[in-house]
């Protein structure tokens, strides 16, 4: 079953790459609720997210796991393919009351967001039951990762909340400009899920001492949580000095270097292997 969520997040992913290419051909605004950035990035980020979620479940203890995760890539399938049709269509795709298939698809939307929410706790939640099978350092990696991606979900459900009651109340435009504060809250979060735990993955292949690979997760996690906060507390005070996609890639870079320096302590520090605990294989 691991096989189709893993093919689905990688359909997603090229959904997403194809949109690039469409952007390069046909031009456009790269900002703003019609453009073609936006199935490019919401394909890319859902694949992802589905790759990640495929990947990661394994070190949760967590009853009918294929069906929480199949859940997860669904969901995930729905939003894109939603936020796709708009961007063809020439039309946003949030917030978008103009018509009765517009609507549709706006409540379409919300509703996925809600079940990837809904999973997102779940999934959190059983992360931080005890498994005394995981190594330590991918236990503190999986734990952190998943409250990241909660918090990423948290913020998006705030963005849409309150750009339905300033659709509902106000303008659409307006519903837009309020959701977009907290964009980068949203995005800087949301891959901590894949980064975190990849790193613990990598570090369990190049470091002998678990607990020099505890202390290196754990501060990668503080750096990625004190990024992310930063950008986040700034952003709806219209300080916005990174893009969302920057930022999320700022994160990602931040943790390879000190997988990088990890790599090259542990080829001074190389040892006899020792048995490696589950999530360290």
């Amino acid at each position: 079953m691991n096989r189709l969520w893993y093919a689905i997040g990688v359909l997603l992913v090229l959904v997403g790459l194809v949109h690039l290419g469409v952007f390069v051909v046909d031009g456009g605004p790269w900002e703003g609720p019609v453009s073609w950035r936006k199935p490019f990035t919401f394909g890319v980020s859902f694949g992802l997210s589905v790759l990640t979620m495929a990947w990661v479940a394994q070190f949760v203890r967590l009853r009918a796991r294929p069906v929480w995760v199949g859940a997860f890539a669904a969901a995930s399938t729905l939003e894109v393919a939603l936020i796709t049709l708009q961007a063809w269509r020439g039309v946003p795709s949030h917030f978008n009351m103009e018509t009765a298939v517009d609507t549709a698809i706006a409540r379409a939307l919300a509703a996925g967001g809600g079940v990837l929410i809904a999973i997102a706790i779940a999934m959190t939640v059983a992360a931080f039951r005890a498994d005394p099978g995981l190594a330590p350092s991918m236990r503190l990696a999986v734990r952190a990762g998943f409250a990241t991606l909660l918090a990423a979900m948290a913020f998006g459900a705030v963005m849409i909340a309150r750009g339905v009651v300033e659709q509902v109340t106000g303008s659409q435009q307006l519903a837009y400009t309020v959701a977009a504060t907290l964009k980068p809250a949203h995005a800087v979060f949301m891959h901590g899920v894949l980064l975190l735990p990849a790193l613990a993955w990598l570090l369990a292949r190049t470091l002998p001492s678990e607990d020099l690979r505890v202390h290196l997760v754990r501060l990668a996690t503080w750096t990625y949580v004190a990024f992310a906060t930063g950008v986040s507390a700034l952003a709806p005070v219209g300080v916005t000095f990174v893009s969302p996609s920057t930022a999320s890639m700022l994160c990602a870079g931040a943790i390879s270097g000190l997988a990088i320096a990890a790599l090259t302590l542990g080829r001074l520090s190389r040892r006899p292997s020792q048995p490696l605990a589950r999530g360290a294989s």
